[in-house]
């Protein structure tokens, strides 16, 4: 027994020996893999240049041969296609293991490398021929060794060239790749690395038995050249750099194609390297990808500017909703809200002027002068135009405004305030004629609505801390949150809503809303945000904002979701998360679709098949994944719907309120009282849901918020 004690050991000296072992495992396996990767790339480039240099060695004896015509023939075609393949294939896989990872979406710095590293090598070609001609010219001799020997050196180096360019190319037409991408490139790298047994063996590729190969090749290269996704990410100022860079590497390829294919000295030569199918394809491939990358960054520069103002506004949006959490003063949201309308407008001039007593006072101005401020506010009071929203996109036919001698055409005034108090004025003008549209007007009553909200939430907390701070931020923040939740759906001929909502404390993270896209169009959204309080009611209104703002661009239900979990990943804590579902129903099509993130699964009766069923759709949470990934977890559904159709939306505090006995309610009692009542009215409906949630969990047995949409599609109405 003692002699067991002592050969044994604590366990966490045990688990700290494993750990150690472990860790000197993965570095050794490190390193092994770092020195076979430094050994590899080494032994490939003795490779090449043996390879290159016998390659040269054989084809200056047999041009030395064929220009002595009594001397012995040293032409070995099979020996110059084992060079020139094992040269080939030597390069392509030192420039494989060398290719750079792609780190973030640094595409341009790729582009450099490309470039700097081996488009560089056609000019080098341009000026080693250049030489050649002035050598031979200014000797008036020729020199068919000579000519041999820049025709081999310019080889090699568009071997290089192509070498590297196909594997930059290879990283960024592999950018957000997906298993099909993959293996339609692993199979591109196999087949046209078998066109070089055609060059081994001495064939015609141009014969009719390799041509259709070499066809479909071209065909398979044509469709790689589609995968251009990483264009998309390249911001206006990359793009023009691009272009440049995209040109310059056109230009390469260009030189190299011109080179062999018009060397005027091309029957001095006793080899052709234009007889290699594998360097044709290869030329074809980097040319189409280069040209295809050019073409669509020329293409799509015109509107990069715009998506990015898109992107700029949400993200000024966010800012905006995240005023209160980073703890910022009144005097920040204002001059936010100054800059981000500016930019969103475009505008070329602008004050904007806090209201305090109902004294106007002057806090930002740009390209504007006192003077002018004064001039426009007294012919707007002479209009009887204060503190009200007013746009006039033709200044020009206003006679007092003409009158002015004022250099713009357009203005708009946006007033920042709630129901219960003015808390600024915003002054926004243009040197065109209609120069705030419908879309830009739009927008940036959504940066003054958020404002309002900021601002009143911001007051709130000043408020709470001088008083009594909790009774009175519960009250305003039931107050904000009640103005956010619509109170009424629109009317309409073809479907009816009937809503219900109830928080379990003073405010709560449920929430639902809507947005009419159009006539025929309109987009419903219902989510629940983790958690509960004032946290929850501020997620809460965040994600109204962040509806409002990327709804404005009448985006799929499932891209919406796609871009509010990049937004919210900005803002949310860590520990929290939204789950959602949104719904764009089409009256003209008849039919909705939907996605759902993470979200109660939406209950429906299909009146024609006369059944009731859950909609078991794929969705995750909106700030679980907080990555590129996450598109992959949400799914789309488009369904067409039939008059008498009911669809019950709601949220967990719906299925999961308990009784007094602890049991819960759940989707099957939820799922029999549509059976019950689908041949009701909406109203009636929601009525019967809730009244029989009631009795089930008894009164004043509130555990969490609760929200329930019932939506009941009407018979079309024929116009008499």
């Amino acid at each position: 027994m003692a002699k067991e004690k002592k050969n044994s050991l604590p366990f966490t000296q045990i688990k700290s020996q494993k750990s150690h072992i472990l860790s000197q495992q993965i570095l050794n396996t490190v390193f092994r893999s770092m020195l076979y990767k430094t050994n590899a790339k080494s032994l490939l480039v003795t490779i090449a240049t043996i390879s290159w240099a016998l390659l040269l060695a054989n084809i200056l004896l047999a041009a030395e041969s064929a220009r002595q015509p009594g001397a012995v023939k040293f032409a070995l075609p099979y020996i110059n296609n084992l060079f020139i393949v094992v040269f080939i294939v030597s390069t392509f896989l030192y420039h494989r293991v060398n290719a750079d990872s792609l780190r973030g979406i640094d595409f341009i710095g790729h582009l450099w490398n490309l470039f700097s590293k081996a488009g560089v090598a056609a000019y080098l070609s341009l000026a080693l021929y250049i030489g050649y001609n002035l050598i031979t010219s200014y000797a008036n001799i020729q020199s068919p060794l000579l000519l041999h020997i820049v025709y081999h050196v310019v080889f090699g180096l568009l071997v290089m060239f192509l070498a590297k360019a196909f594997y930059v190319w290879r990283q960024l037409l592999l950018y957000h790749k997906n298993k099909f991408l993959q293996i339609a490139w692993n199979w591109f790298e196999l087949l046209i690395g078998g066109t070089l047994l055609i060059t081994v063996f001495n064939f015609n590729y141009t014969s009719y038995i390799f041509l259709p190969l070499l066809a479909l090749l071209v065909f398979y290269i044509l469709f790689l050249c589609t995968n251009l996704k990483w264009v998309a990410y390249l911001s206006f100022n990359n793009k023009s750099r691009s272009l440049v860079l995209l040109g310059a590497i056109l230009l390469s390829c260009y030189i190299f194609f011109h080179f062999f294919y018009h060397t005027p000295e091309k029957e001095l030569l006793v080899i052709d390297y234009t007889n290699i199918g594998f360097l044709l394809l290869a030329m074809l491939f980097v040319g189409m990808y280069t040209l295809a990358a050019f073409l669509v960054s020329l293409f799509s520069l015109p509107t990069s500017s715009v998506f990015e103002q898109k992107s700029e506004d949400l993200i000024n949006f966010q800012r905006l909703s995240q005023s209160i959490q980073q703890g910022q003063s009144e005097p920040q949201v204002y001059d936010m809200l100054f800059q981000s309308t500016i930019k969103a407008s475009d505008a070329n001039a602008g004050w904007f002027e806090l209201v305090r007593n109902g004294e106007p006072q002057v806090t930002h101005m740009l390209n504007i002068t006192e003077d002018n401020i004064e001039r426009i506010r007294y012919l707007l009071l002479a209009y009887d135009i204060k503190y009200i929203d007013y746009i006039n996109n033709n200044l020009d036919r206003n006679a007092g405004f003409r009158d002015l001698a004022l250099p713009w055409k357009s203005l708009i005034i946006l007033p920042i305030k709630s129901k219960q108090h003015l808390f600024g004025v915003l002054y926004l003008m243009k040197d065109i004629e209609q120069g705030f549209d419908r879309e830009t007007v739009n927008v940036l009553r959504t940066f003054t609505s958020q404002t309002i909200l900021t601002i009143e939430n911001l007051r709130l907390i000043s408020e709470s801390l001088q008083t009594e701070r909790y009774k009175e931020e519960l009250k305003i923040a039931t107050q904000v949150q009640e103005s956010l939740i619509p109170k009424k759906f629109p009317a309409d001929s073809w479907f009816e809503i009937s809503s219900h909502a109830v928080a379990a404390k003073e405010v709560g993270g449920d929430f639902y809303d809507f947005l009419q896209l159009s006539e025929s169009r309109i987009a419903i959204i219902i989510g629940d945000v983790s958690g509960k309080g004032i946290s929850a009611a501020f997620h809460m209104a965040q994600m109204k904002g962040i509806f409002h703002g990327l709804m404005q661009q009448d985006m799929a239900p499932s891209e919406f979701m796609r871009q509010a979990n990049s937004a919210l990943s900005r803002c949310l804590e860590k520990t929290s998360f939204i789950t959602s579902s949104l719904y764009i129903i089409d009256y003209s099509m008849k039919g909705f679709k939907f996605a759902r993130a993470g979200h109660c699964h939406t209950l429906y009766y299909n009146a024609m098949m006369d059944e009731v069923f859950y909609f078991q759709t794929e969705g995750l949470g909106l700030g679980i994944i907080r990555d590129q990934n996450y598109s992959k977890h949400i799914k789309e559904m488009y369904y067409d719907y039939n008059p008498g159709d009911v669809m019950v939306i709601y949220t967990d505090g719906i299925v999961e309120a308990r009784s007094i006995e602890n049991e819960e309610y759940g989707e099957d009692r939820l799922l029999y009282m549509l059976k019950q009542t689908y041949h009701l009215e909406a109203d009636d409906i929601k009525f019967a849901i809730i009244n029989d949630l009631t009795e089930f969990t008894g009164p004043d047995n509130l555990y969490d918020d609760q929200t329930l949409l019932v939506i009941k599609f009407k018979p079309t109405e024929l116009n008499e």
